[in-house]
């Protein structure tokens, strides 16, 4: 079992990025996908999260209306398409599974059996 993410980089005030969680090992449509994120200094916190078994999403109140969770389980591929970005975006970015019979509908971290080594993002002029 494995995820891998990509997609993180440098970008100013205002733009976007586009994050990708590929895994391996198991087939994403049994799993609810999380993306996490974690600044320096600052718990890890859910950002938004998608459940296996009818695709319903939830976002964190600081990312409302500028992120989107996307899933193609035919490509067992979980995107984070994030706009606007603010300075305080700026962290570490983790993409987790857990099992449809453990958990679905939620974004706590500690329900997640499963992380990506993350992928950093960081929002600066």
């Amino acid at each position: 079992v494995q995820l891998v993410e990509s997609g993180g980089g440098l970008v100013q005030p205002g733009g976007s990025l586009r994050l990708s969680c590929v895994s391996s090992g198991f087939p994403l449509d049994y799993y609810a996908i999380g993306w996490f994120r974690q600044a320096p200094g600052k718990e890890r916190e859910g950002v938004s999260c998608s459940s296996a078994s009818d695709g319903s999403t939830y976002y964190t109140d600081s990312v409302k209306g500028r992120f989107t969770i996307v899933r193609d389980n035919a490509k067992n591929t979980v995107y984070l398409q994030m706009d606007s970005l603010k300075p305080e975006d700026t962290a570490v970015y983790y993409c987790a599974a857990i099992a449809l019979s453990t958990y679905d509908y939620t974004c706590l971290t500690y329900h997640y059996d499963y992380w990506g080594q993350g992928t950093q993002v960081t929002v600066s002029s």
